[in-house]
C-alpha cells in the first residue's frame, strides 16, 4: 500500500525515528552547525525548524512520541491554519520531498540525522556557501586523518608493549584495515617511544577495541 501523505493538519501525529544505519553513523544532527549552514538553504527556515523540533523529541522519547501539530506550529511561528496551504503541512511535505521524513496518514518517520548534501543539492546553493562546504570537507578530512593516525600509533604501541615484534605489529595493523603507509608510520612512532629514556611517565594510551572499523589515511 502506498503511504498516504498528510493533506490537512490532524489533531495528533505519531512521530517515530527512521532507522538508517548508514546515515545515522555518517549524518549530522539537525541541530548542528552543518545543517544550519548548508541544509538551511535547501529546506528553508520553516522546515529546518520543524525537523529540529521533531528530532529533539527523541531526546526524551527515543522510540517515538505523540505530537500535537497545532501547538507545535504555533510554537514555531509557522501558522496553524488547515488544508494543503497550511505552513505546517507544507513544511512536512518539503521534508519528505528531500528524503528526511516518510509520512503515512498520522504516522511520521523522521531521520535522526541528516545526510551530507549531494552534489546536486550543493549546486543549488550560493557560490560562497558551496566554497564554505568545500572548506568544511577539507577540515573534516584533515581532522579525520589526524585522528586515525593517533589511533593507529596508540594501537601499535599497545601491541609492542604486549610483546609483538615490529613486523608483527605492522601486520596486525593491516588486519585492522589500517592503510600500510599509516601502519608503517605508527610502528616507527611506537618504536621511538619505547626507545626513549624513561625519565617520566609515557604517553597515556587509551584502549583500542579489537573490532574497530577501517582506518584510511
Amino acid at each position: 500500500m502506498t503511504p498516504a501523505p498528510i493533506t490537512t493538519v490532524p489533531d495528533h501525529l505519531r512521530i517515530e525515528p527512521w532507522i538508517d544505519p548508514v546515515v545515522d553513523r555518517l549524518g549530522h544532527d539537525p541541530r548542528s552547525a552543518y545543517v544550519e549552514t548548508f541544509w538551511l538553504g535547501i529546506l528553508g527556515p520553516s522546515t529546518t525548524w520543524l525537523v529540529r523540533r521533531l528530532v529533539a523529541g527523541f531526546d526524551e522519547h527515543p522510540s517515538g512520541y505523540d505530537l500535537e501539530p497545532i501547538g507545535t506550529a504555533r510554537a514555531l511561528g509557522i501558522g496553524h491554519r488547515s488544508g494543503t496551504t497550511s505552513p505546517f503541512v507544507r513544511s512536512l511535505a518539503r521534508a519528505e520531498r528531500f528524503g528526511i521524513t516518510r509520512t503515512d496518514g498520522a504516522h511520521v518517520s523522521i531521520r535522526r540525522r541528516l545526510p551530507p548534501l549531494s552534489r546536486r543539492l550543493l549546486e543549488r546553493l550560493p557560490r560562497e556557501i558551496q566554497a564554505e562546504h568545500r572548506r568544511w570537507q577539507e577540515r573534516e578530512l584533515r581532522d579525520g586523518v589526524d585522528e586515525a593516525r593517533t589511533r593507529a600509533r596508540h594501537l601499535a604501541l599497545n601491541l609492542l608493549r604486549l610483546g609483538e615484534d615490529p613486523e608483527g605489529a605492522e601486520v596486525a595493523l593491516h588486519r585492522r584495515r589500517i592503510h600500510p603507509a599509516m601502519a608503517a608510520d605508527a610502528t616507527r612512532w611506537a618504536l621511538t617511544q619505547l626507545s626513549e629514556p624513561a625519565d617520566g611517565p609515557g604517553p597515556e594510551i587509551a584502549p583500542v577495541p579489537v573490532g574497530s572499523g577501517p582506518t584510511q589515511p
